[in-house]
């Protein structure tokens, strides 16, 4: 490739809350069926700041210019980590789109709570759903 020419982006998938990585196993499939490079990121979920700084982990190994989707909690993750400088879009899939910078839970307290709130326990620092609540709310009857 001549420095003229555009590498084609490739896609960095992020998870949301309450999954992992797996959550986008179908879209991967068809990306690649497409002949596009494809990384789901594998977050902690420990924090916001973890999750943004593995992201940017991720993003710094992409070889060339990146398209970035994250569902649901991770359209947080990625308007933070969208300022990596490979960054050349952004995907919000279901997702709340704040500002970089924006408090997540001042932008969360302007639309009704989702259903699976009502089943957010914590335990030891760390939030999740009830059985029934991530099957009824979150995986809805899976």
């Amino acid at each position: 490739m001549t420095s003229l020419e555009k590498a084609d982006p490739s896609v960095v998938l992020v998870h949301g809350a309450y999954a992992d990585g797996s959550s986008w196993s179908e879209v991967i499939k068809l990306l690649h069926g497409a002949g596009i490079t494809t990384t789901a990121v594998q977050n902690p979920l420990s924090s916001l700041a973890d999750d943004v700084e593995h992201t940017r982990w991720v993003l710094a190994q992409q070889p060339g210019p990146v398209i970035l989707a994250g569902h649901s909690f991770a359209g947080t993750v990625i308007s933070q980590a969208g300022i990596h400088p490979a960054v050349t879009g952004l995907v919000y899939v279901a997702a709340r789109a704040p500002d970089a910078g924006e408090d997540y839970a001042a932008l969360a307290g302007r639309f009704p709570a989702a259903p699976a709130s009502a089943g957010l326990v914590y335990a030891d620092g760390f939030g999740a759903l009830t059985e029934e609540a991530f099957r009824n709310d979150f995986a809805h009857g899976v």
